[in-house]
């Protein structure tokens, strides 16, 4: 097929076919389609951000597919922005989808998992949550979606209340369970696919537990979640 532009390279993550995998240029890829998050997602996260967990359920937005960035790579601190937030989470990728998905059978699209961190342009996102706008320019930005290589479901019991973690220059600054969110996986697949036709290649971000605050320039960051992988990353 011939091309009138340059055409850009496609999205994808490497994936660890094993626990003990190392990650390569060899090691084989996941294509990202789409990249969806949640928001509200966790309790204690909701009250810091000001809001009621019972009167304000979880909410979706997106981010190109082209905000990922992988292989540990640093993240240059973006334009337009005084306040960047990390926002640590679990991220789910998917081998299937579809329109509106059952709860019982949305584990079936499952591919792996991953952790990733929801960068905030908190300040853009302040002032576009006052005037009733739209989040775009505080989620959807260059590099606004660092995600580690991506670990199979084959290869992981369930998740029960696995740890999910953010050491910014090696201090704690998040940890929580995922039992603690909102919503589980599976019921954010089977709502998520009442909105949009769910597709392989699509990658999920699953909330954010309490604790984000600012990064600088310069930050070391690592995030983890216990049992799937780790991401380790400079603000640069």
């Amino acid at each position: 097929m011939e091309y009138v532009v340059e055409q850009q390279e496609p999205t994808t993550v490497p994936v660890r076919l094993d626990a003990q995998a190392e990650v390569s240029e060899q090691t084989p890829r996941f294509p990202v389609h789409r990249i969806y998050c949640v928001g509200r997602n966790y309790s204690e996260h909701v009250k810091e951000m000001g809001g009621d967990p019972k009167q304000e359920p979880p909410v979706f937005f997106s981010k190109p597919a082209s905000a990922c960035v992988t292989f540990n790579q640093d993240v240059a601190y973006p334009q337009a922005t005084n306040d960047l937030h990390h926002e640590v989470e679990l991220v789910v990728a998917l081998k299937s989808g579809g329109k509106d998905i059952d709860l019982e059978s949305a584990m079936d699209c499952v591919y792996g998992y991953a952790v990733g961190i929801d960068f905030t342009r908190r300040d853009l996102q302040a002032i576009a949550k006052s005037k009733g706008r739209p989040w775009d320019l505080a989620k959807g930005f260059d590099q606004s979606a660092p995600i580690s290589a991506i670990l199979p479901a084959s290869e992981l019991a369930q998740l029960g209340d696995r740890q999910i973690s953010l050491k910014v220059n090696d201090e704690i600054r998040q940890h929580a369970s995922l039992s603690e969110m909102i919503w589980s996986v599976p019921e954010i697949i089977s709502e998520l696919s009442k909105f949009f036709e769910l597709k392989s290649g699509d990658i999920i971000y699953t909330g954010t537990p309490s604790g984000v605050a600012a990064v600088s320039k310069g930050d070391r960051l690592c995030a983890s979640v216990e049992g799937v992988g780790v991401l380790n990353f400079r603000i640069a």
